[in-house]
C-alpha cells in the first residue's frame, strides 16, 4: 500500500481520500461524544436561565399612567394592562473570547431576528455586555471584560453606585470606582445595573464584592467584583430589547445638544 501510494498519484489520491473520511468520521463521533457530557452543564444552565427569566417578568413592565393616555397604544400589555418594556430574545454563542484586552463575543442572532446595536445581553447569571454590530444572522458583543467598557452599578439594597471597568487582567473579575465610603460595603454584597442606563434594565445582577481596597486620592472605595457570568464556559445568552430605548436615548442627545448651545 506504501509502494502504491508512493509510486502512482490515483493510488495516492484514493488513500488519501480514505483517510480524511476515517479521521472526519473519528472527529465527528468524538464531537457527539464529548457533546453528550456537556448537555448536563447546558441543561442546567438553561433552566436556572428560564428561572431567572420567570422571577423577573414582573420587572419587564410598565404601569401606564391613564390619566394622560388618551391615543390608542399599539405597546404589547398584558392581561393586568401592564406595558411590556423588555423582551428577551435568546441567542447562541458561536465565538468568544476572553484573553485580549478588548475581548468581544459573536451570537448567532442579527437583524433578521430582531436584534440592533446597543441592546443589552445577559446570561442566566448576570450581565454580558452590549451589542456593537449587527449584520442579517450575527451579531457582535463588547463584552464587559473589554478595556472600552463602562457600566454603572450599585451595591444591593444600597443607594451607592460607582463605575465598573475591566482591568485587563484575570477574566473572573471587574473593578469598580468611586464608591463612597459611607456605602459601608461588606465582602460577598451583590452589585446590580441601576435606573441610570437605557440599555441595562435595573436589577441584573454585575457581580459580587470580592475584594475591597481605599482609594487614598479619592476618599473612596474601589472594589474587586467576581463576576455574575462565568465567560469561561458562555453558551448561551439573552438580548434584551428595549421598546423605550430611541425614544429615551434621542431625548437624552437633544437636551445635550441643547445644553451645549446654551454654554
Amino acid at each position: 500500500m506504501i509502494l502504491l501510494s508512493k509510486n502512482s498519484k490515483t493510488h495516492e489520491a484514493f488513500f488519501a481520500l480514505q483517510l480524511n473520511e476515517a479521521t472526519g468520521k473519528i472527529n465527528s463521533q468524538f464531537n457527539k461524544f464529548s457533546g453528550y457530557f456537556n448537555l448536563r452543564e447546558t441543561n442546567r444552565q438553561l433552566a436556572l436561565e428560564n428561572a431567572a427569566l420567570k422571577n423577573q417578568l414582573q420587572q419587564n413592565y410598565n404601569i401606564p399612567n391613564n390619566a394622560i393616555l388618551f391615543a390608542a397604544d399599539s405597546t404589547i400589555r398584558d392581561t393586568n394592562n401592564l406595558i411590556r418594556k423588555y423582551k428577551y430574545l435568546p441567542a447562541l454563542v458561536v465565538k468568544n473570547s476572553f484573553t485580549g484586552q478588548e475581548n468581544y463575543i459573536t451570537i448567532e442572532r442579527g437583524s433578521n431576528a430582531g436584534i440592533s446595536k446597543n441592546m443589552s445581553v445577559v446570561s442566566a447569571f448576570g450581565v454580558v455586555g452590549k451589542v456593537v454590530a449587527v449584520s442579517e444572522n450575527y451579531s457582535i458583543v463588547m463584552s464587559l471584560l473589554n478595556k472600552r467598557s463602562i457600566v454603572t452599578g450599585r451595591i444591593k439594597n444600597k443607594e451607592y453606585a460607582g463605575t465598573i471597568e475591566w482591568d485587563g487582567k484575570s477574566p473572573e473579575f471587574l473593578v469598580m470606582k468611586n464608591v463612597s465610603k459611607s456605602a459601608q460595603v461588606k465582602l460577598g454584597d451583590s452589585v446590580l445595573t441601576g435606573n441610570f442606563s437605557a440599555n441595562y434594565p435595573s436589577q441584573l445582577l454585575i457581580g459580587t464584592i470580592g475584594n475591597i481596597k481605599n482609594d487614598e486620592a479619592t476618599n473612596t472605595y474601589i472594589l474587586k467584583l467576581k463576576t455574575g457570568t462565568n465567560f469561561y464556559t458562555l453558551q448561551h445568552v439573552n438580548v434584551i430589547a428595549n421598546t423605550y430605548f430611541t425614544q429615551q436615548d434621542t431625548l437624552e442627545q437633544k437636551n445635550t445638544t441643547i445644553n451645549k448651545g446654551n454654554e
